[in-house]
């Protein structure tokens, strides 16, 4: 009979598992070098003035490291189950003292510390081509403007303001809670999916859906005459489906605007939630399929 109460070391020991089962999948290493390679060349894509040069390597990496997160919290996270209940791996962990909701805490919680570990690698390889590419600007600059000390200090000034900017860290964050939120909401899929690759279709027309359903509602609700069912409609595919759309952060930022910290606060709450709420309808589903 399962243990009905909580244990954070079986937790711990099947997310440790799990993301060693996806580190070992070659798969994601195709995805990692191709984002790192994006990441590292953005660099070098365009010589324009130095403020277009830093907003194009800011666009580039931070769209690279977004798609990237969303393609892997998808890809990950559909397959496990599949894999196990092909392997019979499950029953024999099942068949063990371990919860079913504990079963799916431990694998969540592989991808999170694989998308965790995703996150900081591509992180830290963009600050440093960014804070790279900012001391060479600087060089040129000082190389140019040699004889002009106002006309040097105040393009040191500019390259300074539209090159490193503490708000890229939080947007990452960002772009981290989005794809844990994606890899709950795959995994709820993946609860009732006859395959793995039904719940990677599934979650890619999740992910279209949470991007375009502010458009989508914008232009249903645009018309003078809108029936209750249309509202109601509307209303049901926004509650499902997270506006994916607010985790898009990332063009403010590169604009240099500021990102006010309540706001941050404000998207990872919501994402924290939408995480919470999938994973408890995953549990209770879960709980009541036949294996």
């Amino acid at each position: 009979m399962n243990a009905v109460f909580f244990s954070p070391s079986r937790i711990v020991t099947i997310g440790r598992n799990t993301f060693t089962e996806l580190v070992r999948q070659k798969v994601f290493y195709f995805l990692l070098i191709f984002a790192l390679i994006v990441i590292g060349n953005s660099a070098f894509l365009a010589k324009f003035s130095f403020q277009e040069e830093f907003q194009m390597l800011k666009d580039v990496a931070l769209g690279a490291m977004s798609v990237f997160l969303c393609l892997l919290a998808i890809l990950a996270t559909a397959m496990l189950l599949p894999r196990d209940l092909e392997d019979r791996t499950i029953f024999t962990i099942l068949s063990k003292p371990v919860p079913r909701y504990e079963y799916l805490l431990g694998k969540l919680s592989g991808v999170v510390i694989l998308l965790t570990l995703s996150t900081l690698i591509m992180g830290v390889l963009f600050l440093g081509v960014l804070l790279l590419r900012e001391q060479n600007a600087l060089m040129e600059t000082h190389r140019s403007l040699s004889g002009s000390p106002q006309e040097l200090a105040a393009a040191i000034t500019e390259i300074k303001k539209v090159a490193f900017s503490w708000d890229l860290i939080p947007a990452m964050a960002i772009l981290l809670v989005k794809g844990i939120l994606l890899a709950s909401l795959t995994l709820l899929i993946s609860t009732f999916a006859t395959s793995g690759i039904f719940a990677i279709l599934v979650a890619a027309s999740a992910y279209f859906i949470g991007h375009l359903q502010v458009t989508a509602r914008e232009y249903w609700m645009s018309g003078i005459g809108i029936h209750w069912w249309t509202r109601l409609f509307t209303a049901f595919i926004a509650l499902i489906f997270p506006d994916l759309q607010a985790f898009n952060l990332t063009d403010d930022i590169v604009a240099g605007t500021a990102l006010p910290m309540t706001l941050f606060w404000q998207t990872v709450a919501l994402g924290g939630i939408y995480s919470a709420v999938y994973y408890a309808v995953a549990c209770f589903l879960f709980q009541n399929r036949e294996l």
